[in-house]
């Protein structure tokens, strides 16, 4: 199984692959405390190298700290040309609620306990997520976290800066404060909020990282999506990704599991080439809500 079907793009001046791997779902029940297997979770990650994946999300809030342990045990040291991304902006309480921990102090530790555990002296991308709502995007200044993250930059701990959660307001904004070499929000074939916005940064090179292909917490139910998938004889995540794949090229994708077999049907996706039938029909699920 290889992902160099993907194709390429440009993230933080390094080349990945456009289909890549996200941590999150390492981590226990809720993104919350350890996997049931943790040696199960190594074994996912050898094989994410093993693929030809070159580029991993990760966020030391996953757990906290889970994902990013994990990740080290895995693979360190690590090997030429993986790129490693990971977020701040965020902390978890005691009962695992999301809080926001956006100020320079919450930043710089988070930045330092980023490195720590993945066992780095520099991060290559951090994502600054915002937390002005629980819901989604929504506005607010991210001026001052911005320019304490581009002070860490300064300090050489962290390499390049990314968005995550954010408007288009807020990435323009965020682009006369500090170079942005990607965007990572919520996007999928029935969630196309951003298509504008992810022509304006392929126009400039920049990254667009989305999450939840499958909606997430609240998956899709799409029949379309079951029609298209069955008639090619693929399952609707692998569909769901092609179509993600072939939508722009600046688009990276960062499928997450726990399974080696879930792990692998993803992977395949970037040799599944969706004909022009299937992509229109695809292309009216946001349109007809189904």
């Amino acid at each position: 199984m290889s992902v160099d079907k993907s194709g390429t793009f440009s993230l933080g001046g390094r080349t990945v692959k456009r289909l890549g791997y996200g941590a999150m779902q390492l981590a226990g029940r809720g993104v919350f405390g350890p996997p049931k297997d943790p040696q199960a979770a190594v074994a996912v990650l050898r094989e994410v190298i093993a693929s030809g994946v070159n580029h991993i999300d990760t966020s030391d809030y996953y757990g906290p700290h889970v994902t990013n342990h994990l990740i080290r045990e895995a693979l360190h040291p690590y090997p030429a040309g993986l790129v490693i991304v990971t977020k701040v902006g965020a902390r978890r309480g005691p009962d695992g609620a999301w809080l926001p921990a956006f100020s320079a102090s919450d930043l710089t530790q988070a930045v330092h306990d980023n490195l720590r555990h993945l066992g780095l002296d520099a991060l290559d991308v951090v994502n600054l997520r915002a937390m002005f709502s629980a819901h989604g995007p929504a506005e607010g200044s991210l001026e001052e976290p911005l320019t304490a993250l581009a002070q860490l930059q300064q300090q050489g701990l962290v390499r390049h800066i990314g968005l995550s959660n954010v408007t288009a307001r807020q990435v323009a904004d965020a682009r006369r404060i500090t170079q942005i070499v990607c965007v990572q929000n919520h996007f999928n074939v029935a969630h196309r909020a951003d298509d504008a916005l992810i022509d304006e940064l392929a126009r400039d090179g920049i990254a667009y990282t989305p999450f939840f292909p499958l909606g997430g917490f609240s998956p899709l139910q799409s029949s379309t999506l079951s029609d298209v998938a069955q008639r090619l004889r693929a399952t609707p995540m692998q569909v769901a990704l092609a179509w993600l794949l072939q939508h722009s090229p600046n688009i990276l994708l960062i499928p997450g599991t726990s399974s080696m077999a879930h792990l692998r049907e993803n992977l395949s996706s970037a040799a599944l080439e969706l004909p022009a039938e299937a992509i229109a029909a695809l292309d009216g699920i946001a349109a007809s809500g189904g």
